[in-house]
């Protein structure tokens, strides 16, 4: 399935496709602000349908994650980064997507103020 999703002011839109088991809430000090619900897709699975200079990047900690925003409107619709095993990996904050049922998608909730 393909699912359509921007910031709030559409300078950063996207498509991703997958199909969405569950996402993750994690309380590390960023994602704690941002309250994203994020779902781990290839990061060939996304593919921006606007300039990807049209997204800011914000990197913290480790700087390995690439914490994707837009520098209108504020809004953090996805992330860029490797899984353990070196793969490229999008985070996607299935807040930012059109038409999802937010309550219908189960929850894994991650302690990242751990690490």
């Amino acid at each position: 399935m393909i699912h359509k999703g921007s910031c709030h002011c559409g300078q950063v839109a996207f498509e991703v496709e997958g199909e969405i088991k569950g996402a993750m809430a994690c309380n590390c000090s960023i994602c704690q602000r941002k309250g994203a619900l994020m779902w781990f897709v290839p990061r060939g699975k996304l593919r921006l349908l606007t300039p990807d200079s049209a997204a800011a990047t914000y990197t913290f900690n480790k700087h390995v994650i690439k914490h994707r925003f837009c520098p209108v409107c504020g809004m953090h619709p996805y992330g860029e980064g490797t899984d353990p095993k070196g793969n490229a990996m999008a985070a996607i904050n299935i807040r930012c997507l059109e038409g999802i049922d937010l309550a219908a998608i189960p929850v894994q909730h991650y302690d990242g103020r751990a690490l």
